[in-house]
């Protein structure tokens, strides 16, 4: 019998092996971290793997967003619940 059949056999059972724990680690390793993070509302940065917060440009600058309703579309977008008002003193 020829002994290219059962050699060649093998070669593509561990090709189909190494491909399969392949995509076990991007899940494990990318995906499931994405989607996570994703689902907490948060930036996904797929070059580094990381999971950032997103952070408002009036929390950067100190200025106030003035429009209240604007306010809260921006604060919502990043997972964040609306300003309370001050306390009347």
């Amino acid at each position: 019998m020829n002994r290219t059949i059962p050699r060649l056999m093998l070669v593509f059972l561990g090709v189909f092996a190494l491909l399969s724990i392949g995509v076990v680690v991007w899940q494990v390793g990318w995906v499931r971290p994405m989607k996570e993070c994703e689902a907490a509302r948060k930036w996904w940065d797929h070059a580094e793997r990381v999971c950032a917060t997103p952070v408002l440009i009036s929390d950067i600058t100190g200025r106030t967003i003035q429009d209240k309703q604007a306010e809260a579309q921006a604060r919502a977008a990043i997972g964040r619940p609306p300003a309370q008002a001050p306390a009347p003193k």
